[in-house]
């Protein structure tokens, strides 16, 4: 059996220790990681997603509970042995670059090998040639200073790959990118981990990073709530042992939700899912509000799907102050929310409807939604994967790839984010066509 290359046993990690002020950063997480895999550790900013991640760099000493990496347990390491486990073994990726601002791009690349004492010619030429592969060799001769953001990312990614590690470990890579710039990074990552085999483990916030992860962690409050598989790489018992180990689970599959809820009715499993389908569909709408703002819309778009009040009567909350009951928005905002939810409702509705012609109606939305320039034949091919998603005969990843594949391999041809938009709206309107 292939045996994970990373094995985290009830990983504690307590800053301040019996102090007033102690916090548990990690509270007993175990995960087991296997060759290959790519992996997203997700949760909201302090749910200790980082910690685990340098807790598996072996920057962060665990106070209780074990971190095995490759057979070896990282606290029982010397200090030659962690050296050489650092140099070798795994590659970091983070947020903020940390290149070295007086080094050039070519000597910042360099820099693992020459700590590991091999030579100017042979280093510089693995340098190069990942410069190269990434599309920045003409930036060789630059400072850091010199380059955007996109390119610095770029760069830290070749220094992470220039001795060859077996595992990638990055911590919110795209978090300082444009959008075409994280777009980039993350198909870079996607090329690393199918192409170079490597195990690759990435800490993110946003939802919209998760299609590309074989296996999602989801953490909170220092914990592993729950985990969420798009693709399994592992080996069978490993599979076996997983299942015998976890308890069932409501699945997200509204047809195994009637099962477990066997005396509901769709009506009332559709009320059921009303928080859950207000929380979802505000975040696909909006972004850049805080907390408080967030919440008190939150509340608002729950009163709307329990139609408690009308659209008229949501954008005017969104727009009313705290104080008043509102959620503090101002009206240009509140306004083309409520607008973008009405739409999205109708489309729900619309799918609501056994006729054919609403997969037409469903298609077009979407095609002009996003602005897809089809002609007639990869139209026709574009609604029959849509047809496809919603009669439930192929998946999310399924749709995903019909829409990215090229035309001449039979897909629609669109740009990996424009599909990744399409597919998003797709699986919210059908979450929202169970309506109460």
């Amino acid at each position: 059996m292939i045996e994970p290359c990373i094995k985290v046993d009830q990983l504690r990690v307590i800053y301040n220790k019996g102090k007033s002020n102690e916090v548990r950063s990690l509270d007993g997480v175990s995960v087991e990681i296997y060759p290959e895999e790519y992996i997203i550790i997700y949760g909201p900013s302090g749910c200790g997603k980082s910690t685990l991640l340098y807790g598996i760099s072996g920057l962060q000493a665990p106070t209780y509970g074990d971190v095995i990496v490759q057979g070896k347990n990282l606290a029982q390491m010397t200090k030659r042995e962690t050296v050489e486990f650092h140099q070798t073994q795994v590659g970091m990726v983070f947020q903020a670059f940390y290149l070295i601002e007086t080094l050039t791009v070519l000597d910042n690349v360099c820099l693992p090998k020459v700590f590991r004492g091999e030579g100017l010619k042979e280093r510089r030429e693995k340098a190069m040639e990942l410069l190269r592969r990434f599309s920045i060799s003409e930036q060789a001769d630059k400072f850091p200073a010199q380059l955007s953001g996109g390119q610095k990312q770029r760069v830290s990614i070749a220094r992470a790959l220039v001795n060859n590690p077996e595992i990638i470990l990055a911590d919110e890579p795209v978090g300082n990118l444009d959008s075409e710039s994280a777009q980039n990074v993350l198909d870079i990552f996607k090329e690393i981990n199918e192409i170079d085999k490597k195990t690759l483990i990435m800490v993110t916030h946003n939802p919209e990073h998760l299609i590309y992860a074989d296996r999602i962690i989801h953490m909170k409050d220092g914990k592993k709530v729950s985990e969420e598989v798009n693709h399994d790489k592992r080996p069978k018992e490993a599979l076996i042992k997983d299942v015998a180990a976890t308890p069932d689970e409501i699945s997200s599959e509204l047809k195994l939700l009637m099962r477990t809820f066997k005396n509901l009715s769709l009506q009332q499993v559709g009320v059921l899912l009303i928080p859950f389908k207000a929380k979802q569909l505000l975040t696909h709408i909006i972004s850049e509000l805080n907390e408080e703002q967030v919440g008190a819309a939150e509340n608002l778009l729950k009163e709307f799907l329990f139609k408690n009040i009308d659209s008229t009567g949501l954008s005017e909350k969104l727009d009313l102050d705290f104080d008043k009951g509102g959620a503090g928005w101002n009206k240009i905002r509140a306004m083309s929310f409520t607008d973008r939810t009405k739409k999205i409702l109708s489309q729900a509705e619309i799918l609501n409807s056994d006729q054919e012609t609403n997969i037409v109606t469903f298609s077009d939305y979407l095609a002009d939604l996003y602005h897809l320039k089809l002609d007639d034949e990869i139209m026709l091919r574009f609604r029959s994967f849509i047809k496809l998603r919603v009669e439930n005969r192929i998946d999310r990843f399924g749709l995903q790839q019909r829409l990215d594949t090229s035309k001449k391999l039979g897909g629609a041809g669109l740009y990996k984010g424009s599909a990744e938009k399409v597919v998003r709206e797709v699986e919210l309107i059908m979450l929202l066509k169970y309506s109460a």
